[in-house]
């Protein structure tokens, strides 16, 4: 499952496809002071984690619901050992994530 939510302060909650099109829809400025947390599925878990602790792996051979996608994962080591098996760019971190890195992605 690639799912990740956005969980606002008053209990409500925003689901994308993937991190990708969470990322997007924040670079749009949609971010809202009531964000209390953001969550991303670990690529080996398939468990929610918190996405500003999360690494993610741009440019692997793995591709998510909608094509290219940021992989994300639980620890640099589980990173590592991910880029070991299908490729990609060096771990990215949650505030690494701009325009650029996902205009790369399209």
């Amino acid at each position: 499952s690639w799912v990740a939510t956005i969980e606002n302060a008053d209990g409500s909650r925003t689901y994308f496809d993937g991190p990708k099109d969470l990322f997007k829809y924040r670079a749009r400025g949609a971010a809202s002071a009531t964000e209390i947390e953001i969550w991303v599925t670990d690529y080996y878990t398939t468990k929610p984690i918190k996405a500003r602790n999360a690494f993610f792996v741009r440019g692997s051979d793995v591709l998510g619901p909608m094509g290219a996608e940021l992989v994300p994962l639980a620890s640099r080591e589980f990173a590592e050992s991910f880029r070991a098996d299908h490729g990609g760019e060096p771990p990215l971190l949650f505030d690494e994530i701009d325009e650029t890195v996902l205009r790369a992605l399209e």
